[in-house]
C-alpha cells in the first residue's frame, strides 16, 4: 500500500475519534454502564447496540423526544464504533442504514416553523459514526450504497442556507471527514464522489472561515486526488489550486499538512497538473514547508520538491536557488526514517544536475548519505545510494567522498534490495572513470599531506579504482604501496582485512595472466624423443638404479633437458662413463614421472607426489616440471597449510607457488587473521609481498 496513503487514513481516524472526544467534553457524558467497559459479554454489548439502532429506526420525526433520542443514539453509537472490535457487529445489527437516514433532517411536523430541535446536532453524529465505520474497507461499500453520499454532499452545503455557527461547521466537518474514509483506497467510490458533485463544494469550503472546516474540505479533497485522473482534472478546473498555495503558507500545521498533501497527489504522475502548481506559486511556499514543525509536512513537502525535480533540470535549479538543499540535508538526520527517506528521494532528484551536485557536497550532504546506507529501510537506503550516484558524477565531489570514507561504505555496504545494488554498482564504475587528470592530483595531494587515516582511505580507494597506466605512479612512486602494507602490519584486524582487499585486488588488476603461466620459460632448447621411448632399452646408453629397479634412458635426451644431466655425464662427475648410475633419493613413481616430463614435455601430476616431484624437479634443474609442480601444489593451498607451503616454496626457490601463497593469504587474510600464528606468518612474508608487488607494478601496461 502506498505510504501516502496510509497515512492519509491514519490522519482521518485519528483526528475523528480526537473532535468527537473534544466535542463531548461539555456534553451530558454517557454513563458508565453505556460503554463497552461495563458490559461482561459480547451479547450484552450486541443487545445495547441493536436497542441504539431501533431507537435511530423508530425516531425518524421532528418531535422533540424523538429528536434527542436520536441525538443520544448517533451519540453512543459512535463511541462504539471507535472501537473496532465492534464495527462488525453496528453492521450487523443494521446501524448502516440507521445512520444513513438520518444524515438528512426528518419532514417537519404539521404547522412545524423555524429550526428544529437539536438541528444538524443529528446529522453530525450520524456523518462521525458512519466515518468511523467507513475506516474498515469492507464497510464503504455497503455504506455508499445506503445511499449515504448524496445525503453527505448535501451537508456540505449546509453554509449556504444557515448563518455560520460552530454547530453547522462541526457538521461540515463530519460529512467531509466521512467522505474521507469512505473513499480511502476505493477507486470506485472516489468516482461516485465526482459524479455526486462533491467536489466543487469541497474546493469551495477550502476558503471557509472556520480553519477546520478548511482542514477537512482539504483532507478530503487530499484523498479524492489520489491516483484518479478525472478527479485531479476537476479539483483543477474548480480553481483550487490558488487556494491551496495559499494554505501552504499557513501557520496552523494541521492547514499546510493537508494543503501540501493534496498538492502532492495533485501533481503525482501529472505533469500538466506539476506545471499549472509551478505557475500557481507553489515552490516557495514548499520549500517553506522544509522547516515546518511539523515533521508529516517537511515529508510531504521533500517528496513533493523530489517530483518538481523530476519535472525538467530549471526547476531542478530552482529548487536550490530558493534555498531547499541546507533544510532537505538536516532532515537526512532527522530520527523520523519516512523523513529521512523523503529528504533523500529530494536530493537525489536534484542530484542530477551538475552544479547542483556540487551544492549538495558543499553543505555538508555526503556524510549523513552515507551513514544512510547503514539503515534497515530498503527505500530510505536506495535513495540516498541515487543520490550519491548523481553526487560522484561531479568531479569536485569525487576527492570528497573518498576522503570521509565513501568507497569503503560503498564496497562493504550490505544493500537490501537488488535495485540499490545495481545503483552502487553503477556509482563504482562512475567513480573508477573520475579517477584521472586533477581528480587523481587531488588525491595524490591527500595520500600526501593529509592525515594518516585519510592517507590510507584514499590508497585504498585507489587500489580499487585507478587506471592501470596510474598504478606505478600511486603505488610505487607516490609510496601508496607503503600505505597500504602498513595496514598489513596495523593492529587493527579491520584494516588488515581492508588492506588484504586492497592488496589482492592490485595483484590481480596488474597480472593478467597467473604466476604459473608467467614464469619464464626454460633456455634450455628442448629435444622430446616421444613416449615410446620411455623406459625402453632400445638404443638405451645408460641405466638408472631406482629402489633396486632398472630404469632405461637415453644420453641425448638427457643432455639436452637439463644442466645437471649435462654436468653429470659431460662433466667430471663419475657418472660420465657409467652404464649404471644409482638414484638413491627418489622414489621410483616420483623418477619415472620426471623422465616421462624429459621425454614428452608433459605429464600429469598427482597432488600426492607433487611435493616429491617437484624436490626432483628443483635438484635436476628441471625448470618446466618445476612449474607444473608449482602449479599443482598451489591448487592444493588451504588456511591450514598455507604457512607450510611457504616454507616448501622458500625451501625450493619456488617463486610462483610463493607467489600463489601470498595472493592465496591476501585474498583469504579475512578466515587467516583469526589463526594464532597469521601475525607471525605476516611479518615473515612482508619483504616477499613488498617485492612481488614492485615488480608487477614495474612492468609495462598490457593492452587489452
Amino acid at each position: 500500500m502506498d505510504r501516502r496513503t496510509i497515512s492519509t487514513r491514519k490522519g482521518s481516524k485519528r483526528k475523528l475519534e480526537q473532535d468527537f472526544e473534544h466535542e463531548n467534553q461539555d456534553r451530558h457524558k454517557i454513563p458508565a454502564t453505556d460503554t463497552a467497559a461495563g458490559y461482561e459479554s459480547h451479547q450484552k454489548l450486541t443487545r445495547h447496540i441493536q436497542t441504539q439502532v431501533d431507537i435511530l429506526n423508530s425516531s425518524f420525526s421532528s418531535l422533540e423526544a424523538d429528536r434527542a433520542a436520536a441525538r443520544r443514539a448517533t451519540s453512543v453509537l459512535s463511541q462504539f464504533a471507535k472501537t473496532e472490535e465492534l464495527v462488525d457487529t453496528m453492521v450487523d445489527c443494521g446501524a448502516v442504514p440507521a445512520l444513513v437516514m438520518h444524515l438528512q433532517a426528518p419532514p417537519p411536523a404539521r404547522g412545524e416553523n423555524g429550526s428544529k430541535l437539536y438541528e444538524h446536532e443529528v446529522e453530525k453524529g450520524s456523518a462521525l459514526a458512519l466515518g468511523l465505520l467507513a475506516v474498515k474497507p469492507e464497510h464503504q461499500q455497503l455504506i455508499v450504497d445506503a445511499g449515504a453520499l448524496t445525503h453527505l454532499v448535501e451537508l456540505l452545503k449546509r453554509h449556504k442556507s444557515v448563518d455560520n455557527s460552530r454547530t453547522v461547521n462541526g457538521v461540515i466537518r463530519k460529512a467531509a471527514d466521512a467522505i474521507t474514509n469512505l473513499a480511502h483506497e476505493n477507486s470506485g467510490i472516489k468516482t461516485r464522489v465526482r459524479i455526486e458533485g462533491a467536489i466543487p463544494y469541497l474546493v469551495e469550503l477550502l476558503e471557509h472561515a472556520d480553519a477546520k472546516v478548511q482542514r477537512a474540505a482539504a483532507g478530503a479533497l487530499r484523498t479524492l486526488a489520489f491516483k484518479n485522473d478525472e478527479n485531479k482534472n476537476q479539483i483543477v478546473e474548480c480553481n483550487a489550486l490558488p487556494t491551496l498555495v495559499i494554505m501552504l503558507g499557513s501557520e496552523d500545521t494541521a492547514i499546510h499538512y493537508e494543503a501540501v498533501g493534496v498538492i502532492g497527489n495533485l501533481v503525482h504522475s501529472s505533469p500538466q497538473i506539476k506545471k499549472a502548481v509551478l505557475l500557481a506559486g507553489a515552490l516557495q511556499p514548499v520549500i517553506g514547508l522544509l522547516s515546518s514543525p511539523c515533521s508529516e509536512s517537511q515529508r510531504e513537502a521533500a517528496l513533493l520538491l523530489g517530483q518538481f525535480a523530476a519535472a525538467d533540470s530549471d526547476c531542478k535549479v530552482h529548487i536550490v536557488q530558493r534555498g531547499a538543499v541546507k533544510p532537505l540535508i538536516d532532515m537526512l538526520e532527522s530520527s523520523d526514517v519516512q523523513l529521512k527517506e523523503m529528504a533523500a528521494f529530494a536530493l537525489g532528484r536534484l542530484a542530477q544536475e551538475t552544479h547542483n551536485q556540487a551544492g549538495i557536497a558543499h553543505n555538508g550532504g555526503i556524510v549523513p548519505l552515507l551513514r544512510l546506507l547503514d539503515s534497515k529501510s530498503g527505500p530510505l537506503q536506495h535513495n540516498a545510494a541515487f543520490t550519491l550516484y548523481g553526487l560522484v558524477d561531479n568531479e569536485d565531489n569525487v576527492a570528497d567522498l573518498i576522503k570521509v570514507g565513501g568507497f569503503q561504505k560503498l564496497q562493504y555496504g550490505e544493500f537490501i534490495v537488488q535495485q540499490t545494488k545495481d545503483c552502487v554498482a553503477k556509482t563504482m564504475r562512475r567513480l573508477e572513470e573520475k579517477i584521472h587528470g586533477r581528480v587523481l592530483n587531488h588525491l595524490l595531494y591527500l595520500m600526501r599531506v593529509a592525515e594518516r587515516n585519510i592517507q590510507r582511505r584514499v590508497a585504498l580507494a585507489l587500489a580499487h579504482l585507478c587506471a592501470p597506466d596510474d598504478r606505478k605512479v600511486v603505488f610505487l612512486d607516490k609510496n601508496g604501496l607503503d600505505l597500504l602494507l602498513g595496514l598489513l602490519e596495523s593492529g587493527s584486524v579491520k584494516l588488515q582485512c581492508d588492506g588484504s582487499v586492497a592488496l589482492y585486488r592490485l595483484a590481480t588488476q596488474a597480472s593478467s595472466v597467473s604466476p604459473v603461466d608467467a614464469a619464464p620459460l626454460s633456455p634450455t632448447p628442448q629435444v622430446y624423443l616421444g613416449e615410446q621411448y620411455v623406459n625402453n632399452p632400445t638404443l638405451s646408453d645408460v641405466t638408472f638404479l631406482v629402489e633396486g629397479k632398472r630404469f632405461y634412458a637415453h644420453r641425448i635426451c638427457l643432455l639436452a633437458s637439463s644442466d645437471a644431466f649435462r654436468a653429470m655425464f659431460d662433466g667430471g662427475y663419475r657418472e660420465r662413463n657409467a652404464k649404471d648410475v644409482e638414484i638413491p633419493n627418489i622414489r621410483w613413481d616420483v623418477f619415472e614421472l620426471m623422465m616421462r616430463f624429459i621425454y614428452t614435455g608433459s605429464v600429469e601430476i598427482n597432488i600426492d607426489l607433487a611435493q616429491d616431484l617437484l624436490r626432483a624437479a628443483d635438484q635436476y634443474l628441471l625448470d618446466g616440471l618445476k612449474r607444473l609442480c608449482e602449479c599443482t601444489i598451489a591448487q592444493d593451498i588451504s588456511v591450514e597449510n598455507v604457512s607450510l607451503m611457504y616454507e616448501l616454496s622458500e625451501g625450493f626457490n619456488a617463486m610462483s607457488l610463493r607467489e600463489s601463497c601470498i595472493l592465496f593469504i591476501l585474498e583469504q587474510f579475512d578466515k587467516l587473521c583469526t589463526k594464532p600464528w597469521s601475525s607471525h606468518l605476516i611479518q615473515r612474508i612482508m619483504p616477499d609481498i613488498r617485492h612481488y608487488f614492485e615488480k608487477a607494478l614495474s612492468k609495462p601496461t598490457k593492452l587489452t
